[in-house]
């Protein structure tokens, strides 16, 4: 996910190949696994549980698919060897990256973290480095492709779903909430019909980088290596200009 979304950047990554879905589906059915071994399978008293779910329904996974996950993860004791990790770091030009991981191994994915760094330009950094330059915000997103919807009927149902504000954006709304009310204005806000193309708690930039030249091929690879790697849930930057990137 991008720090800076904008309808041509998510429509782009929403038509991806069925090669990367899978895997989209693959990393989220991680997070419902250990949602399920931290709370147990039932969303209504486990909220981690429910928010997972509302990620993985904007994502378009089935609910086949999200069933059968979480009755496997009650019965599994694998979800208990996972970490969540997050690591800092700057890429080229000294844009901000957040890289949150869920990982059996936690040498490994440093590993692959520093080198993923290192190669394009960037460099890791210690805890507290970039953080202070985001804040934890829950996030959901509806379409808004033809800029069909009213956006005071957008601000009214969504301040009444329980969100704190609404930011209108190219072809899409950003609906911000508390970090634990994602899942229920994701659901409040389908049951009226809206579109929602993404519902989780995000990591929103207080100030944004703009790349120029080869910058930006470096910094498209880059975030490219980290959501081809299993053990990296999400990637969180403050990079301004990332639909340049080709």
């Amino acid at each position: 996910m991008s720090g800076h979304n904008k309808w041509s950047t998510i429509k782009r990554k929403k038509e991806k190949t069925d090669n990367a879905r899978a895997k989209v589906f693959t990393k989220i059915g991680r997070e419902i696994a250990v949602a399920v071994k931290e709370g147990g399978p039932d969303p209504a008293g486990n909220s981690k549980l429910k928010d997972v779910i509302a990620k993985a329904k904007a994502a378009n996974v089935p609910n086949d698919n999200i069933d059968r996950i979480i009755k496997k993860a009650a019965g599994d004791s694998s979800a208990d060897n996972y970490e969540d990790i997050i690591y800092e770091g700057y890429g080229p030009a000294g844009v901000a990256v957040v890289v949150e991981a869920l990982t059996d191994n936690r040498n490994r994915t440093a590993g692959d973290v520093r080198h993923y760094f290192d190669k394009y330009g960037g460099n890791m950094g210690q805890q507290g480095s970039v953080m202070f330059m985001f804040s934890r915000q829950g996030v959901v997103r509806v379409a808004d492709e033809d800029d069909e919807l009213d956006e005071d009927q957008v601000m009214e149902d969504a301040l009444e779903a329980g969100a704190d504000d609404v930011i209108h954006d190219e072809g899409l709304f950003d609906i911000r909430t508390a970090v634990n009310a994602v899942a229920d204005v994701s659901e409040a806000l389908a049951a009226k019909g809206y579109e929602i193309i993404s519902a989780e708690a995000e990591y929103i930039p207080s100030t944004y980088t703009r790349l120029e030249g080869d910058n930006i091929q470096q910094m498209g690879k880059m975030l490219e290596m980290f959501e081809d790697n299993d053990d990296i849930q999400a990637v969180w930057h403050n990079w301004e200009n990332e639909d340049d990137y080709e």
